[in-house]
């Protein structure tokens, strides 16, 4: 049902009646989900009218919704388990999202960042040091100090004229970020920093380094953001919670990782040295949402050394909370990096709840441009699923995930719920969890739990608030 159809029905059913604009705001423009009206299972509640007129008022521009509700919870039936599940959070739901802020998209103007080796590429920088009254060659001795031996010291960099290293240095690799504290747990290999930005603003990054098992080789990630704050508003996740301040330049990006890459080479981390191997943009932000510095700094991250850090595309992975043009733009890039989504709910009643971008493109939509990737790349997608206790953890939501991820090139990850200050939310039991993976694999859908590391620092998945202290 179009919107205007759905406007023109709920004026004739309202006519004259006091409380047809708040139903009609509420119902088709504030919530931004007028395509819902066919819903069976809307309450008096969702449309702020009085349940007297609620049932005549549906019935006109949604016949199907005037059946009778089911009273009580059905094992293993999904219509009963969603009227059970509305009944029981449709207040904690209320709570927390009369609280959000807007979706923003585009991040507030604010002073650039200093220019950065890092922001271009070779020949650009060529560019820059002739500016500079250097010759051209001096950019790839300055890349590969930065890029191969990852350091911006101006002292460490013996190659160039005594006099003139000082000035170099600080035109073309100028201090970006600024350690504010460092943090670590799980006996020193997982690593959270804190860091001030040029203007002040805050982030944070993470190193894991994960130990060999078996067949699987040992391996360091580096989790990075690409945004200061977030501006997708999901309410579980810190991050969103504190807004958005700014978009980070490509050289912002990549200086987290280079800060990581100079712990592990200079043994700061418990192991000896090792070398970052994967890289995954799920700290804070959302990254599609800065398509085009995050782009840049993929490419910084993988152009071979003294160009770029020299890393795997397929060791990049980039989330998303289903920014579908993106997603379709970014399958055009010829770029072998994983996709993840950030589904958290296979249907869109609770994903407008849960990820509020949602509202505007829907679960079918955002699968379809994911596939449409998968078969662009052959690389398989992500499904993240954070696990909450009694909102998305139903065994009948694990069904209808695993019927929608049936025979595709995805595998889920499920992610239990880290714990974020006010949050009312918490994880999933265990044997829930356990009953989730059991049903998506009996889908034949790939599934793991995430070993999640950082917790006990605030820097696991969706803790990431970059706080001073």
């Amino acid at each position: 049902m179009s919107m205007q159809r759905a406007y023109s029905a709920l004026t004739r059913t309202f006519s004259g009646l006091a409380e047809f604009p708040l139903a009609a705001s509420l119902a088709i423009h504030r919530r931004n989900q007028f395509r819902r009206v066919n819903c069976p299972y809307w309450t008096p509640q969702d449309v702020g009218i009085p349940p007297s007129n609620f049932r005549p008022a549906i019935s006109a521009i949604a016949p199907t919704a005037s059946r009778p509700r089911p009273t009580r919870s059905g094992i293993g039936d999904p219509d009963m388990a969603r009227t059970d599940y509305r009944r029981r959070t449709h207040a904690r739901m209320a709570d927390a999202m009369s609280a959000h802020p807007d979706l923003v998209f585009a991040a507030p103007r604010r002073a650039k960042p200093p220019r950065h080796l890092a922001d271009l590429d070779l020949a650009a920088r060529k560019d820059l040091l002739v500016e500079l009254g250097e010759p051209a060659y001096r950019a790839r001795q300055l890349s590969t100090h930065y890029f191969g031996r990852f350091t911006d010291n101006p002292g460490e960099m013996t190659d160039l004229p005594a006099g003139r290293r000082e000035k170099i240095a600080a035109a073309a690799l100028p201090v970006l970020l600024t350690p504010v504290r460092t943090l670590a747990c799980d006996g020193g290999s997982t690593v959270k920093s804190v860091w001030r930005l040029f203007d002040g603003a805050l982030v944070e990054s993470v190193l894991m380094r994960y130990p060999g098992s078996g067949a699987q080789a040992a391996r360091v990630t580096m989790c990075v953001s690409s945004q200061a704050g977030c501006g997708m508003a999901c309410p579980f996740c810190a991050t969103g919670q504190a807004g958005l301040t700014r978009n980070l330049s490509a050289a912002e990006i990549v200086a987290q990782v280079v800060a990581g890459a100079r712990m592990l080479a200079g043994g700061e981390v418990p192991g000896g040295p090792a070398r970052v191997s994967n890289v995954v943009f799920m700290g804070m932000g959302e990254p599609l949402a800065s398509y085009a510095t995050v782009l840049s700094a993929v490419r910084r991250l993988t152009d071979p050394v003294p160009a770029g850090l020299g890393l795997s595309q397929r060791g990049i992975t980039v989330s998303t909370v289903g920014l579908v043009p993106r997603i379709r733009q970014l399958t055009q890039e010829g770029l072998a990096v994983t996709l993840a989504v950030s589904l958290h709910a296979p249907d869109d009643e609770l994903r407008d709840e849960l990820v509020p971008i949602n509202t505007r493109w829907p679960v079918a939509e955002v699968l379809d441009a994911a596939w449409e990737y998968a078969a662009q790349t052959g690389r398989r997608v992500s499904i993240e699923y954070a696990m909450i206790r009694d909102i998305n953890d139903q065994a009948w939501r694990a069904d209808l995930l695993g019927r929608l991820l049936r025979g595709r090139l995805a595998h889920v990850n499920l992610i239990p719920l880290n714990p974020t200050p006010g949050s009312k939310w918490t994880a999933s039991e265990p044997e829930d969890e356990r009953e989730f993976v059991r049903r998506l694999e009996a889908h034949g859908v790939p599934v793991t739990i995430r070993d999640t590391r950082g917790r006990e620092i605030d820097g696991a998945c969706g803790q990431l608030a970059a706080k001073e202290a």
